[in-house]
């Protein structure tokens, strides 16, 4: 196996492990639905965490709400008269993401008191669903979150600003619920795996303040705050259970026994990459230098800032074109940079696979490697020196993998 089959192996190998309907499949065989059951599954992978559900218990569930982004609903539960499914806006929420908050709490409020809430929540949750303050306008809330996914703040701190200009995050979904009994199902994008930042806290509170007076005069322009989120010790959420099913850290183990299997050194880092994607970038080029050759693994999510007219790619493939900048010439060296859920930013393609050859080969076909970097278009460049990753959609999301093997 070449050293790109090898990457691309290890890498589908710990997506595999967190696949949605696998992980609800084998949480809900060893903890069953008894009883009459509702189900909501919000996120990236609301289809395929459904799909396990249905394999698990379809004799409990009576209906269920699938709410996912654009293009990742599933066919074949459009045929099943219990399911409603609903394709939304990610990653800028727009008129589809109110329309589903509505959705969401009217089939809240349908639920008889008495059946069982079955509650599952994925990645992108935060621009699917929504319900505004009075006095909020939809293109203003747009201008909100696009301003902040360009900011270059992390997923937590955009989250706490979510949840203060929302009716339904921080908790406050909580108050549809009303008391049934309710069990949430994560799968975690963030740090830490806390559900109060996952799909900012739809069932979640927490204490931080939100914030706000600390934005710029112009961000907070834009911000309605919402009524007082709930309290921790809200009896709200006394009938509320919660489980973390999948994570980060569980795809890169994955992602490990996978080189094991092909019989590399594996080296798994505990270090979460953050910060600035192209900076990471290239100080993970720089550090493979010295670190011991066989594969090395690293999870998180990098942020990027982008100018006014930003061009093709994310994250995952501004990071990896900056590690080709710093290894071009190189031998020997192989990166793979990836959302796990199969997009970066505003492309399709889950990420890039680059080498020291990266940018001779982009450069050849007429790109030019640091004006794209520059001009938050590494996908533009990637695409012409042929490193780009496309997945489609994965049925997961936890975060970035990176993963990098160095020859003897």
């Amino acid at each position: 196996m070449n050293p790109r089959e090898a990457l691309l192996t290890i890498y589908q190998a710990g997506v595999d492990a967190v696949q949605g309907e696998k992980c609800v499949h084998r949480c809900l065989q060893q903890h069953p639905c008894d009883n009459a059951t509702y189900t909501i599954a919000i996120g990236k992978a609301a289809a395929a965490m459904t799909r396990g559900a249905l394999a698990a218990c379809d004799r409990a569930i009576e209906r269920a709400l699938v709410i996912t982004r654009a293009g990742y609903g599933d066919p074949e539960l459009v045929n099943n008269s219990r399911i409603e499914q609903l394709e939304s806006a990610h990653p800028v929420p727009d008129a589809r993401s109110l329309a589903a908050g509505e959705h969401l709490v009217r089939f809240l409020v349908d639920i008889p008191e008495q059946a069982c809430l079955l509650v599952m929540i994925s990645g992108g949750a935060s621009s699917l669903v929504e319900l505004l303050p009075e006095g909020t306008s939809l293109g203003r809330f747009t201008e909100l979150n696009q301003r902040l996914l360009a900011s270059g703040r992390d997923i937590h701190e955009i989250n706490r600003i979510r949840k203060a200009v929302s009716r339904i995050k921080g908790g406050r979904l909580a108050r549809w619920v009303a008391g049934r009994s309710t069990r949430v199902l994560l799968i975690s994008d963030v740090r830490d795996d806390d559900p109060a930042v996952i799909g900012s806290g739809l069932l979640f509170p927490d204490n931080q303040e939100n914030g706000l007076e600390t934005l710029p005069f112009a961000l907070r322009q834009l911000c309605t705050p919402a009524d007082p989120a709930p309290k921790v010790t809200d009896t709200l959420f006394q009938t509320i259970q919660w489980q973390v099913i999948a994570s980060n850290r569980q795809a890169r183990t994955a992602a490990a026994n996978a080189a094991h299997a092909l019989g590399l050194p594996v080296s798994n880092h505990e270090e979460f990459i953050s910060g600035d994607a192209a900076v990471e970038g290239r100080r993970i080029a720089e550090e493979l230098a010295y670190l011991s050759p066989g594969v090395h693994i690293w999870g998180g999510e990098p942020t990027v800032s982008l100018p006014e007219s930003p061009g093709r790619g994310g994250r995952m493939q501004t990071l990896a074109l900056a590690a080709a900048m710093a290894l071009d010439g190189r031998d020997g060296v192989w990166l793979l940079a990836a959302g796990t859920d199969g997009a970066d930013g505003f492309s399709e393609d889950a990420g890039a696979l680059i080498d020291g050859q990266t940018v001779n080969r982009g450069e050849a076909v007429g790109g030019h490697a640091n004006c794209a970097l520059l001009e938050a278009n590494a996908g533009g460049f990637l695409v012409g020196s042929g490193d780009l990753i496309r997945t489609g959609a994965t049925g997961t999301n936890v975060m970035d993998l990176i993963i990098a093997l160095r020859a003897a």
